[in-house]
């Protein structure tokens, strides 16, 4: 079993990476802002999902596949920042909507999730904290498959889900006062930026 210092130390390190706004926390501000509490979490859904990921390459050594597969995993985060550009492109061309309405589409709601994956297996701080400086925090040969499903994944929802929905309630306070068409066509606009801004750290990165 990990020891509970290795526990705390990785909850705390996680908490401290995940809460320094980057790429994804400044996407799931703009999906939350522009649609809404349920957007948002299956923005930070999809956020987490990426984060699993990593963290399951780390563990179980798959990070040297993922460097014998480099190639693969470049095309990946093209193929990201690809999908953001597009995101941003939909958010510039948005009509106004009532923001008071609980109608989101089902359809909505997948794009958030794979939004939020999008930026998560394309953003390089995550790639850097699980492939570089997670086996700093845990000793990964230790770690079983038992200590992955029971004690690393839960830790991992818990943290991302607790700083995640700091940003997104903190987004909704500011949504409740952008209802007028200036104000959303300014809102949308803003997300059109920030999701623009994400894919331009990325590919700063791979130039």
């Amino acid at each position: 079993m990990i020891a509970l210092t290795d526990i705390s130390a990785y909850a705390l390190a996680l908490g401290i990476a995940a809460f320094i706004p980057g790429p994804g926390i400044t996407a799931l501000v703009a999906r939350s802002v522009g649609s809404g509490t349920r957007a948002g979490f299956a923005m930070l859904a999809g956020i987490t999902i990426g984060d699993l990921l990593y963290l399951s390459f780390a563990v179980f050594g798959l990070a040297l596949i993922a460097q014998s597969f480099n190639a693969l995993f470049l095309v990946i985060r093209w193929l990201s920042i690809a999908y953001l550009l597009y995101l941003a492109w939909q958010f510039w061309h948005a009509d106004r909507h009532d923001m008071n309405t609980a109608d989101i589409r089902g359809k909505d709601l997948r794009a958030a999730m794979m939004s939020g994956l999008a930026i998560t297996l394309g953003n390089p701080k995550t790639i850097a904290f699980y492939l570089a400086l997670l086996p700093l925090v845990l000793d990964l040969n230790s770690i079983t498959v038992f200590n992955w499903a029971a004690v690393l994944v839960p830790v991992t929802v818990a943290v991302l889900l607790a700083v995640g929905s700091v940003y997104i309630l903190g987004a909704m306070a500011v949504r409740r006062i952008l209802a007028g068409a200036t104000a959303q066509r300014h809102l949308h606009r803003s997300a059109a930026l920030a999701m623009a801004g994400a894919a331009s750290s990325m590919i700063v990165r791979e130039l």
